[in-house]
């Protein structure tokens, strides 16, 4: 299918000669489409939610779902579950709370910088049917989202945030944004903030409970140089400052689950800044460092090393144009990744395809051990 003709019909299928992956496109009829995030159900459904309007931070950007039902072969349409036009809304999150409930969490901010941002939820009772309400859960401008809640051995819940910090003269580019965590002993009743030290520029926190009860954070960086990592040993009340991995980073997002086996699955891009970029940007953000190839790496050691990588797509060269109305780097890019297990051991991976789709992989271990 030549990449002009993406069929989102949201069927799943084999394509090509790798019999050990399959893949779809997501239902979408939408100008664009980005930030998907993955949640496999206890029920074995898994939802996909993700933003999608004319463009990135522009008021008409809303919040859609999508419902793989367990055992089928195809996505069902999409619906739109958030419309304000007032604030684009953006970076969704879910979250299967232990009594059942499922939560919708996103940012929604005044066009043109996400230091206006502020944090929303809507409630499905039934498993993403229909949805309560909207509700503002942290009304704190600046404040953003991109990883999924967890819940902890202890019971507790703690969910990872950034700050957009303002700087006073300048319009919000990243240049001041830092990472928290909320931590509810109540079961999202109330919430308390724990500031990680030092993590300017280490964003997009994402939290792991090692078996041994510490918590690992895997982070995006601004700077464009590698994951960045902070440890916990006391539940997310204090961390490590941010140190950086061997992965490098494009200063995109990435995302980290445990598959049901207990290996770590991490999917991000494969790629960094050069260092004549870095020096350049004297320690500011930076930007335009290009979003493939789209990559996935396996830990068997609790994200202590990482032994095994795959490309799951490589951009073409040159990148396929399909969005002329939006002749820009983002809509040309394999990126904002999101991964999740399956209850039949398999691995489950979804992203922004160039901006005009969400695409999603389904593949095992073994694919990306090679074996």
């Amino acid at each position: 299918m030549a990449h002009s003709e993406v069929n989102t019909d949201g069927k799943i299928a084999v394509l090509g000669n790798d019999a050990g992956r399959e893949e779809a496109f997501l239902p979408i009829h939408v100008a664009q489409s980005h930030a998907a995030f993955l949640l496999t159900l206890k029920n074995g459904d898994i939802g996909c939610t993700w933003f999608a309007g004319t463009e990135e931070g522009k008021p008409d950007v809303s919040i859609y779902f999508s419902r793989l039902p367990a055992g089928a072969s195809a996505w069902e349409p999409e619906i739109k579950i958030s419309d304000d036009p007032d604030r684009s809304e953006q970076n969704p999150v879910l979250f299967e709370t232990p009594a059942g409930e499922l939560w919708l969490l996103y940012t929604a901010q005044i066009y043109g910088g996400q230091d206006t941002a502020i944090v929303r939820r809507r409630i499905s009772r039934d498993g993403g049917l229909t949805w309560d309400p909207i509700e503002v859960l942290f009304d704190e401008p600046g404040t953003f989202i991109r990883q999924a809640m967890v819940v902890l051995s202890s019971g507790e819940w703690i969910l990872p945030i950034f700050h957009c910090l303002p700087v006073p003269g300048e319009t919000w580019h990243g240049q001041n944004d830092v990472s928290a965590v909320k931590i509810s002993t109540d079961n999202g009743l109330s919430w308390t903030e724990h500031s990680v030290p030092d993590s300017k520029g280490a964003v997009h926190m994402n939290i792991v409970e090692r078996q041994d009860g510490t918590l690992l954070g895997l982070f995006r960086s601004r700077y464009a140089d590698n994951i960045m990592q902070s440890i916990s040993s006391d539940k997310g009340r204090t961390w490590s400052a941010p140190s950086p991995t061997l992965l490098p980073n494009n200063n995109s997002s990435i995302q980290c689950r445990r598959l049901p086996d207990g290996t770590l699955a991490l999917v991000f891009n494969n790629i960094a800044a050069t260092q004549a970029v870095r020096d350049e940007a004297k320690d500011g953000p930076i930007w335009g460092v290009p979003r493939t190839p789209l990559s996935i790496a396996l830990s068997m050691d609790e994200g202590r090393t990482w032994p095994h990588i795959r490309d799951i797509e490589v951009a073409p060269t040159p990148a396929p144009d399909l969005n002329p109305d939006k002749p820009d780097r983002r809509a040309r890019e394999l990126s904002y990744p999101t991964v999740t297990g399956d209850h039949e051991g398999r691995i489950n991976v979804a992203f922004t395809y160039f901006r005009k789709a969400i695409k999603f992989v389904r593949i095992r271990p073994e694919w990306v051990k090679g074996a």
